[in-house]
């Protein structure tokens, strides 16, 4: 099975062994690996900002880089969900590349559905000892129904002790440029989700979007909490965390 993995470039670009923590994952699963170093955005950034004319440029890129793979995968919900369903929706009306697009989104996968569903691992190899609490980022969770599969697999992982939080599936204030927009509301949001990360008592808050990650992490440790680990759920699967 050849599979191509979009490493996104929050990943590339800020936490690369988050990256190398999914290629491991998934070519323990069984899978042929590839990732084509001509990738870049996938231009959501754009997309959300109302550019359609940069993010379709980028589709068409990521199209012709990753349309031969029998499966492409991303560790983020929020590029998944652009790749996945965005990209139809800019070609809509397109009759030369809406098909292609179509293929496209019926085998792209966000990391733990794609482990789950398609791959239906059975057993985690992982170090990764202690309690956990799962976030729900909120466009793998609202577009692409991504909620039992972390779960699912954190139960997979010996010595893993899930607690869930108060309003797990509650947004954590990033949203990409809102948080940069909107700042004081940001700032209210991912407070809210730092008490109830903090209450559970976990030792480390897993997520699946790097953009969580970072929002998070940062307000945690600006608070004073230097104790709370924030990891990629990639990490703690791969045995990395």
């Amino acid at each position: 099975m050849r599979v191509g993995l979009f490493v996104t470039c929050l990943v590339d670009l800020v936490r690369p062994e988050i990256g190398f923590s999914v290629l491991k994952l998934l070519e323990r699963a069984g899978c042929s690996v590839h990732v084509p170093s001509t990738q870049t955005c996938c231009g959501q950034p754009g997309y959300n900002s109302g550019d359609s004319a940069a993010a379709r440029a980028l589709a068409v890129k990521v199209l012709r880089e990753f349309e031969t793979f029998d499966y492409v995968v991303v560790p983020s919900g929020s590029c998944g969900a652009m790749m996945k369903v965005d990209y139809v929706d800019l070609f809509a009306d397109d009759p030369d590349l809406k098909p292609r697009f179509d293929a496209l989104s019926a085998k792209t996968f966000e990391l733990t559905d794609f482990l789950v569903n398609v791959m239906r691992l059975e057993s985690i190899d992982s170090g990764f000892a202690g309690s956990v609490t799962y976030h729900d980022s909120c466009s793998g969770l609202r577009y692409l129904g991504v909620r039992s599969q972390p779960r699912a697999l954190l139960a997979k992982v010996p010595g893993a002790r899930l607690t869930e939080m108060k309003d797990c599936e509650q947004c954590c204030g990033f949203g990409g440029t809102f948080a940069l927009k909107y700042g004081d509301i940001s700032a209210a949001i991912v407070d809210d989700k730092c008490r109830n990360i903090r209450a559970t008592g976990a030792d480390a808050v897993a997520l699946g979007d790097l953009g969580c990650m970072l929002n998070i992490e940062g307000r945690l440790r600006r608070i004073g909490d230097e104790k709370t680990r924030v990891l990629h759920i990639a990490q703690i699967l791969a045995g990395d965390a």
